[in-house]
């Protein structure tokens, strides 16, 4: 993907004046496959992969995509209460750090969800209690991974590497809910999230122009970052 729409990045950054690179950060759940993720829009192993829920992230790393684009991983939450406080406090720390005097480093936030999941509890607390009490709302974006794990596995064509029109359907209306539910539960309206699989390399051009049409139009001002309280 390192070459995928990179005229349009380049483009928006320079027409916006924006800081080079473009700084995202990932955050999720632990199992939601941030590494995986990282490692499918990059074509190569960036990331090492936890087996099944174990973490294998425990600090935030940055892995460059190109001049114009990096990516942070992060810890994810729901690994027990202690190690949740060091993983929220580590993520609110790299959301507020500065790069020079005036202008935070993230520029954009990306939350991913588990796709095979229906509890969202930990995505949603990640939201309200940590993300935007830093962040800027209109900076945050929503993500559905694991699309291949949906309705158990079921109706995921194993040789295409892709859902068939039922699980498609199931995966839309998953997407609204969770649009309806973060609505519900945070006040956020957000476009309806993308959803994709990391492990099949399953729509990942699609995850990409649903960062891009996210960037965002101007710095991140140290003066503007409370979000909601």
């Amino acid at each position: 993907m390192k070459n995928y729409r990179f005229q349009d990045i380049q483009s928006h950054i320079r027409r916006h004046g924006l800081l080079t690179p473009l700084d995202v950060l990932l955050v999720g759940g632990t199992g939601t496959g941030k590494s995986s993720t990282l490692n499918a829009l990059f074509d190569s192993t960036v990331a090492k992969v936890g087996e099944g829920v174990t973490p294998e992230t425990q600090h935030i790393s940055a892995h460059s995509l190109h001049d114009y684009l990096r990516f942070h991983d992060s810890a994810g939450l729901g690994d027990g209460k202690e190690n949740d406080l060091i993983h929220a406090k580590n993520i609110t720390w790299e959301l507020q750090k500065v790069c020079n005097t005036d202008y935070h480093l993230i520029d954009l936030t990306m939350v991913l969800l588990d796709g095979s999941s229906r509890d969202l509890g930990t995505a949603f607390q990640l939201l309200e209690s940590v993300v935007l009490k830093v962040i800027e709302p209109q900076r945050v974006i929503v993500a559905i991974n694991q699309a291949d794990m949906a309705m158990k596995g079921r109706y995921w064509n194993a040789r295409d590497h892709k859902p068939d029109s039922t699980l498609v359907s199931f995966l839309e209306e998953q997407a609204y809910s969770v649009q309806r539910r973060i609505n519900e539960s945070t006040g956020l309206t957000i476009d309806k999230p993308v959803y994709y699989s990391a492990k099949f390399n399953y729509n990942i051009q699609a995850l990409v122009d649903h960062i891009i049409k996210h960037f965002p139009t101007s710095r991140r001002w140290i003066g503007n970052s409370t979000a909601i309280n």
